[in-house]
C-alpha cells in the first residue's frame, strides 16, 4: 500500500489502476540436440543445475521484454501526476522510460541505506533534485531492484534519510533567520522564506522527522532517527547552499512509495495542492515475487526478470537505454531467436558511427552461450543466420535525446567548465584540458591551448590521477592568469574531470570561488572538510558529478603533498630568528 495520503477509505470506489496479469503458460522443455553432450546426472550438482536454469532464463530478450513491461507501469503512474517531473535514479532507472521523458537524473546509492551502514553522503547531495521538486511541487523518481525486495534500499532508506536531513537543515536555517532579526544575510526577510505556508519556520508545522516505510523494523528506524542530527551537522558544515533550499522549498520533502502491488483508486488521487508537503514519489518499477514469471505475447513466450535494468554490464551486450528506446519496436518484435543478433548489429553500427566522428568507440565483445552452457541453443544458431540492414544514422545515441546530450557545466565565474569528450561543438572555450585516455579533441597547435593527459580510473591504476594533477594545475594556472576559459573533460564528464577541477579550485581559488594564484592555499590547512566544501561548490553547478572514492583519495593525497612542499619551501626562506620568541627571559622554539 502507498503510505501517506493513500490510506484505505470506505467511500464508493472505482476499479483500481491495475494492469492485467497474463495467465502463466506451462514451459515445454526443448528436446536435446542429437549431437549435444549431456553431462552425466551424477556430476550435475543442484547448485550447477540452478545456475544453468537461471542462465537460460536470463537472456537478453527476456531482460528487454521485462524492461518494456515495467516501463508501461511507470508510464501509468507518472500519468497520474503529469505536472511532476520524472527523474531516473542512475543508472538502473534510465531503462524504464524513453530518454525524452526524463526531466533530470539523480544518484542515490543503496549502500548508503544498507542495515547498519546508513549514511548521508556529501558527495551525492542531489541538491538540484530538491530545487526541482520545490519549483514543480514534487517529483517522481524511478528505480528498480532484483528479486526478493519490493523496493531497493536507495528508496526505502537512503532517500528518506536525505529528505529528513534537508528538512532539518532548512528548519534550523529559518529559526536562525528569525532569531537574527528577520533577515538572512541582510538580503531576504525571513517572511519571504515562508511564502505559501503558515508558520513554516516554526518547528511545530515544519515536518523534519524521518518517514520510513512500514516494513522497516522499529529498531532500525530508531537507530536512523538517532543519527539525523549528526548528519544535519555534517550537511551544514560542508558548505551547501541551504539558503537557496529554504527559498525554493515552501513545504518539507516527504517520500511516498509506489510499486506494482500498490492499489491506487482513480477517484481518490489527491491534488498536489492538497498535500502539506512536497512529495517525492518513489516508483519501484519491477514486480516482486509472487507474480507469474512466464509470460506470453501474441507471438513469443518469455520469462519475466524483476529488476532487469540493474547491472547492465552483465547482460546488455553494449546496448544503452537510449539505443534500446530508439529501436524498441524492432528489438521486441525480433523475438528471442533474433534479438541477440539485432542488438549486435545496432551496437556495431553505433560504434562505427561514433568512430567516424572521432569519439571513443571500443568494440563490444560478448560471451557466447557455448562458454556458459556448452553447446549452442537453437536460438543462437538462428541468430547467426539473421542479418539486419540498419541505417548507421539511426543507431546513434541521439544527440537526439535532450537528456543525454553532453553539456558544458560552467563552475560559477571561475572560467572553468567540465564536460564529457562527446561534444559536437566547443563554444566559448579558449583551451582544453582533456583527461580522457581514449579519445582526442580538436584543438590548436599552441602549447597553451590544449593539454592531453592519459588518465584512467582508480580501478585500473591507483595513482594515474595523482601523477598527472601537477601538469593539470600548472596548465590551468597559466591560462587562468591569461584570462582564458578552460574546458576540463573526460570520457563521461562525471568523475575524472570533476576531480581535476576539484584540485584546481582547491589550489588556485579562495573560499569565495575567486582566482587568487594560490595565496589562500598556502595559508589554510588541507583537511577532508575543506575538500568536501569545494566539492559541494562544484556539484552545485555540475549536477551530474559522480566522483569515485578512489579518485577523491588521490586528489587529497596530491593536495596534502603539495601543501607539505609549499610549507617546506616557506621554511627555507624564513630567517631563523622568526622561529624563536622570548619567554621567561629565554628563547624557546615555537
Amino acid at each position: 500500500m502507498v503510505h501517506g495520503p493513500f490510506s484505505a477509505s470506505q467511500r464508493p470506489r472505482t476499479a483500481p489502476l491495475r494492469r492485467p496479469r497474463l495467465a502463466s503458460v506451462p514451459v515445454m522443455a526443448a528436446p536435446p540436440e542429437p549431437d549435444a553432450e549431456v553431462a552425466p546426472a551424477a556430476t550435475l550438482s543442484i547448485y550447477k543445475a540452478a545456475r544453468r536454469i537461471k542462465r537460460r532464463a536470463s537472456t537478453l530478450y527476456n531482460a528487454l521484454r521485462s524492461v518494456a513491461e515495467d516501463a508501461a507501469f511507470v508510464a501509468e503512474v507518472a500519468a497520474l501526476w503529469p505536472s511532476l517531473p520524472l527523474v531516473a535514479n542512475l543508472r538502473c532507472g534510465l531503462w524504464y522510460a524513453p530518454p525524452r521523458a526524463f526531466a533530470a537524473t539523480c544518484y542515490f546509492k543503496s549502500t548508503d541505506g544498507h542495515a547498519g551502514n546508513w549514511s548521508f553522503s556529501t558527495a551525492r547531495l542531489n541538491l538540484h533534485l530538491a530545487l526541482l521538486a520545490g519549483e514543480r511541487g514534487g517529483c517522481v523518481i524511478v528505480d528498480s531492484t532484483r528479486r526478493g525486495k519490493r523496493f531497493p534500499d536507495s528508496m526505502s532508506k537512503t532517500i528518506p534519510i536525505w529528505c529528513s536531513v534537508l528538512n532539518r537543515a532548512i528548519e534550523r536555517h529559518r529559526l536562525r533567520a528569525i532569531h537574527k532579526g528577520g533577515k538572512v544575510n541582510n538580503e531576504v526577510p525571513s517572511a519571504m522564506l515562508n511564502v505559501g505556508a503558515e508558520n513554516n519556520s516554526g518547528s511545530s508545522n515544519w515536518d523534519s522527522s524521518v518517514h520510513l516505510p512500514v516494513w522497516i523494523l522499529g529498531t532500525e528506524k530508531n537507530a536512523i532517527e538517532g543519527r539525523i542530527d549528526e548528519w544535519t551537522d555534517l550537511f551544514e558544515s560542508c558548505g551547501a547552499d541551504i539558503h537557496s533550499l529554504a527559498i525554493g522549498l515552501q513545504k518539507p520533502l516527504r517520500p511516498l512509495w509506489i510499486s506494482q502491488r500498490t492499489r491506487i483508486w482513480l477517484n481518490e488521487v489527491p491534488e498536489l495542492e492538497s498535500w502539506d508537503f512536497t512529495p517525492i514519489i518513489l516508483i519501484s518499477a519491477s514486480a516482486s515475487d509472487g507474480v507469474a514469471t512466464q509470460r506470453m505475447s501474441s507471438e513469443f513466450s518469455w520469462h519475466y526478470i524483476p529488476g532487469a535494468g540493474d547491472d547492465e554490464e552483465s547482460w546488455a551486450r553494449g546496448l544503452t537505454p537510449a539505443l534500446f528506446w530508439k529501436h524498441s519496436y524492432d528489438l521486441l518484435d525480433a523475438g528471442p531467436n533474433y534479438c541477440n543478433q539485432l542488438v549486435g548489429d545496432i551496437v556495431e553500427k553505433d560504434r562505427v558511427y561514433r568512430a567516424q566522428r572521432g569519439e571513443h568507440s571500443p568494440q563490444i565483445t560478448a560471451k557466447s552461450l557455448m562458454s556458459l552452457d556448452g553447446p549452442k541453443s537453437n536460438g543462437d544458431q538462428a541468430s547467426e543466420m539473421c542479418t539486419m540492414n540498419l541505417d548507421p544514422c539511426t543507431s546513434t545515441m541521439d544527440a537526439q535525446c535532450s537528456n543525454n546530450e553532453p553539456q558544458i557545466f560552467w563552475i560559477g565565474i571561475s572560467n572553468l567548465a567540465v564536460s564529457s569528450t562527446f561534444l559536437d561543438a566547443l563554444l566559448g572555450v579558449d583551451c582544453i584540458l582533456n583527461c580522457d585516455s581514449t579519445s582526442k579533441l580538436p584543438c590548436n597547435s599552441t602549447e597553451n591551448s590544449c593539454l592531453e593527459l592519459s588518465i584512467v580510473g582508480s580501478k585500473d591504476d591507483r595513482f594515474s590521477l595523482m601523477k598527472n594533477l601537477q601538469k593539470a594545475v600548472d596548465f590551468a594556472s597559466r591560462n587562468l592568469i591569461a584570462g582564458r576559459k578552460i574546458l576540463v573533460c573526460c570520457q563521461n564528464g562525471e568523475d575524472i574531470s570533476i576531480c581535476v577541477v576539484l584540485a584546481i579550485v582547491t589550489l588556485l581559488f579562495d573560499d569565495n570561488g575567486c582566482f587568487d594564484h594560490g595565496k589562500s592555499f598556502v595559508k589554510r590547512d588541507i583537511t577532508k572538510l575543506e575538500m568536501r566544501k569545494r566539492l559541494v561548490f562544484i556539484c552545485k553547478f555540475a549536477v551530474n558529478a559522480r566522483p569515485s572514492r578512489g579518485n577523491l583519495k588521490q586528489v587529497y593525497g596530491f593536495l596534502s603533498s603539495e601543501k607539505e612542499r609549499l610549507d617546506a619551501d616557506l621554511l627555507r626562506h624564513v630567517p631563523d630568528h622568526y622561529f624563536f620568541k622570548m619567554s621567561h627571559q629565554s628563547l624557546q622554539p615555537l
